[in-house]
């Protein structure tokens, strides 16, 4: 699931989770992303397809960041115990700085949203 995404697309995400935050999935649109973002729709759909493809890459990203905190915590050459206390830490430390991100795959209606979003949070649950 390693997605690179650019600097403008992690802009994007970010706002679009913190439209979810706020508004719900039914908030989240284009139109209102674009107001968000003081940008035009067009400018929006030159990095993203769809509604569905901004959440699909916020999910994404959010899967990747657990990874490399995850990843890192184990590769330490701490004790076990540290080890598991640094992971914690490191994720509540993520969370508490982006709350838009969990909010985002808690989201009413999220789940009904589409099929792809559905498998990727499925995804998402089943491996973290």
């Amino acid at each position: 699931m390693t997605t690179t995404i650019s600097d403008r697309q992690l802009e994007i995400i970010e706002a679009a989770g913190k439209i979810l935050t706020v508004s719900g999935v039914s908030g989240l649109t284009i139109k209102n992303l674009a107001k968000e973002m003081k940008f035009s729709e067009s400018a929006i759909y030159r990095h993203f397809k769809s509604k569905e493809e901004i959440i699909i890459t916020l999910l994404e990203y959010l899967v990747n960041s657990m990874d490399e905190r995850l990843s890192k915590a184990i590769s330490s050459d701490q004790n076990p115990e540290e080890k598991f206390t640094a992971l914690f830490q490191n994720q509540f430390s993520f969370f508490n700085k982006n709350p838009h991100f969990v909010v985002a795959v808690f989201s009413d209606g999220l789940l009904e949203e589409s099929q792809l979003i559905n498998n990727t949070i499925l995804e998402l649950m089943g491996i973290k």
